[in-house]
């Protein structure tokens, strides 16, 4: 049992071993919150978990009686505004023309075996019921004659406790929603380092950390996507955590559309999280019968440090979020076009790449922007879904089948949520974009397609299902590469203004689950511009995600650590691109870009035709290295040794379950002089007590030599020992298989 309810306290405790999550029916009727952490052992009473105390003279009371029940001072589990209670709320519900504090009590409660889906929304599930465990609390307000339903699931093996909350309308007028968060914890001290992942575009995900302190920190998105700037992760870890010890708190919000991820600090230094769609610019309007849910709230709770919450993450991602097929498939190490021909390209140029490149053992060749509508360069096209003859003149039919012929999988670029002012498609359908007509700002030259209207997803679904059909697909890239702007729909009244980014994203799922629900064997990688839109709703979909437009190896040393904060390595795309980097202009060697890309999902961004030979051969090297451990790479746990943050090097690994292999990563920057003779990086997360073999050498270690003392680095160039030097200069790297061995 993962789930226990003392019925005589109306108190529930969620525990499967690791964390316990506890809370109660207060005497308002109202929900207090009484704990959140690692697991304590059940017992009948949690009580003395709550205390109460009178507060100050200028705090406000319930009850006449009872002075201490103040919620200024309690910590509740979905707080509301105005009865006490001066922090930001979780919900804040009205009709339209009557005045009223919303006061949603405790009714009943009831206990479901696995997970229950979430209608429209991307959200983790179980396969079996005995995976997990959900608690539905059932809470309602008379007044507006509403029901409030709050969603609790505990995984049996993983310290994980999703949340979501739904609202229904039991009576006859409207009500308008402004606010409802998915989650809502109030937890007792501010002693915490506020921990996220921040950028822009071509740097995304860089780790940022501050104190908490009195007043509110938050980080949101406004943009109509998760956003290259914020994404939609936070951990509060102790001030003494590191990546391996220590307590933290990680969330992740499953949404892919506007959010606020915020922590406040009151006067008492205690902290209240909310997390949900932004309030800012929604409204709602529920109508008599209808249910509004929101996305989905996971929290994970660590005593093993970062690390401990990103691999609780990973875990629950590649389990329970990922769509099934793509679980254990082996996805295939593409070559993309874009770098190699950007807008110029024929059909010959096109097949004599995928044919090098297969002779090179890649698996995939994509096709990228430029293939459909009159593009030639940025400024046309995009929603003319159709092939441009005067590139393709045998069309995309032929073209996919010349790829399969020389021995690949063929897949292509959409960038479906867009329309270009001059394509046929608006020239035909103005009012399909985003915006007034009058108020349209550019984006890359493009508008944003209404994707609240479900005549346009139907008419994108046609598009792309019958390109599918017709070529047989393997692959789509979705990309996305502007944010909305003039969030105006013509077919939204003037009331529901407020509903458009919600409605938009919604629309944007719908046309993945028809795609993915028909056609569950092509991969979808999702893109919005790199990184825009790299977040748990995506993931449901897409089971891969491309990291960054940025492909320098130097620059994605930060972005693939941060980004594995809370996402697998086996969800980044991570390429070889050309040097000089088209993004950074730095020129790196050909052995560390793929030493860098070995961590996610390999590929390349180059031109084989002008491949040296040599260059030729390394590669044809490399994809066998990958190909031979991507199921490590997919499957084992992600260990973060040194940080691109704090130091010159990095370096992580990935180590199988049963600890009998391991994939090293090392990188430095920089060179420096005369470096101290014995260099070593520790490892983790391998048996002590095993023999590992380093591929290559002769050498053998102990696991605990190598987690103690570490895994002894090439000998590198000092100035003087050029004949016995291994390596030296900037952006050196070193990635090593080991292998355990039963005996030394």
């Amino acid at each position: 049992m993962l789930i226990h309810v003392n019925r005589e306290n109306q108190q529930f405790h969620l525990t499967n071993g690791q964390v316990s999550y506890i809370f109660h029916v207060m005497k308002n009727g109202q929900l207090g919150h009484l704990y959140y952490g690692k697991a304590l052992r059940h017992r009948s009473d949690f009580s003395h978990l709550q205390t109460y105390d009178v507060p100050t003279a200028a705090s406000c009371h319930v009850y006449v009686d009872d002075p201490a029940f103040c919620l200024e001072t309690i910590r509740q589990e979905y707080p509301a505004y105005g009865n006490s209670d001066f922090r930001e709320p979780a919900i804040s519900v009205r009709k339209p023309l009557d005045h009223h504090i919303p006061d949603f009590k405790y009714e009943t409660f009831r206990l479901l075996e696995g997970k229950p889906h979430l209608v429209g929304m991307p959200a983790t599930y179980t396969e079996e019921n005995e995976e997990a465990e959900t608690l539905q609390l059932v809470l309602k307000d008379t007044f507006l004659q509403a029901e409030l339903i709050l969603n609790y699931t505990i995984f049996r093996d993983k310290p994980v406790i999703t949340r979501s909350a739904s609202l229904k309308n039991n009576g006859t007028d409207k009500l308008v929603i402004e606010r409802l968060m998915g989650a809502s914890l109030d937890l007792p001290d501010k002693d915490f380092i506020f921990t996220h992942l921040a950028g822009a575009w071509s740097r995304e995900r860089h780790v940022k950390e501050r104190r908490l302190e009195t007043g509110i920190q938050s980080i949101s998105s406004l943009r109509g996507a998760s956003s290259h700037h914020h994404n939609p992760f936070l951990a509060l870890k102790r001030p003494y955590t590191t990546e391996h010890t220590g307590e933290v708190y990680g969330f992740n919000f499953v949404y892919s559309s506007n959010f606020i991820m915020q922590v406040e600090v009151d006067h008492y230094d205690t902290a209240r999280l909310i997390v949900g769609i932004h309030p800012f610019g929604f409204n709602w309007n529920l109508k008599p019968n209808e249910v509004f849910q929101t996305p989905e709230v996971v929290m994970v709770y660590s005593d093993q440090g970062l690390n401990g919450m990103s691999q609780a993450f990973h875990d629950l991602y590649r389990d329970h979020l990922i769509p099934s097929y793509w679980k254990q498939e082996e996805r295939p190490i593409l070559i993309n076009n874009w770098e190699a021909t950007y807008f110029d390209f024929n059909e010959e140029k096109l097949v004599n790449i995928a044919k090098t490149a297969s002779e090179l053992g890649i698996e995939l060749f994509v096709l990228d922007d430029g293939w459909f509508g009159k593009r030639n360069d940025d400024t046309s096209s995009l929603g003319d879904w159709h092939v441009d003859l005067n590139k393709l003149p045998k069309g995309l039919e032929s073209l996919a089948k010349k790829i399969s012929d020389v021995g690949m999988k063929f897949g292509l670029w959409f960038e479906p949520e867009m329309i270009s002012p001059n394509s046929d498609l608006y020239r035909e359908h103005p009012d399909w974009s985003v915006g007034t007509l009058h108020q349209q700002t550019l984006g890359r030259n493009q508008l944003v397609l209404d994707f609240s209207r479900r005549e346009i997803v139907d008419y994108l679904y046609e598009k792309m299902s019958g390109i599918i059909k017709r070529t047989g697909l393997s692959y789509i890239k979705w990309d996305m590469n502007r944010n909305i702007t003039e969030a105006f729909s013509h077919k939204l009244d003037v009331g529901q203004r407020g509903e458009f980014f919600h409605r938009y994203i919604l629309g944007v799922y719908s046309l993945y689950e028809r795609l993915t629900s028909e056609f569950p064997h092509v991969l979808f990688e999702s893109c919005a511009g790199g990184g825009g839109r790299f977040d748990p709703g995506m993931m449901y979909y897409a089971p891969q995600a491309w990291t960054s437009d940025d492909t320098d190896a130097i620059e994605r040393l930060k972005i693939q650590y941060g980004t594995s904060f809370a996402y697998p390595v086996y969800s980044m795309g991570s390429h070889v691109s050309e040097v000089p980097n088209h993004q950074t202009l730095r020129t790196t060697p050909l052995s560390t870009r793929a030493n860098t890309a070995y961590f996610g999902n390999f590929g390349y961004e180059l031109d084989p035709l002008k491949l040296s030979e040599v260059e030729r051969l390394e590669i044809k090297e490399q994809v066998a290295f990958y190909k031979k451990h991507r199921g490590l790479i997919r499957d084992g746990q992600f260990y973060r040794l040194l940080s691109p943050f704090t130091e010159n090097e990095t370096a992580w690994m990935v180590v199988s379950s049963d600890k009998s292999e391991a994939l090293v990563g090392w990188y430095k920057v920089l060179g420096t002089p005369n470096s101290p003779k014995q260099q070593s990086v520790r490892l983790s997360g391998l048996d002590e007590a095993k023999v590992y073999k380093v591929a290559g050498h002769k050498l053998t270690y102990y696991g605990d030599e190598l987690m103690q003392v570490g895994l002894q680095l090439p000998t590198e160039f000092n100035g003087v020992n050029s004949k016995g030097a291994e390596r030296g200069g900037d952006f050196q790297s070193y990635v090593v298989f080991l292998e355990s061995k039963e005996k030394e």
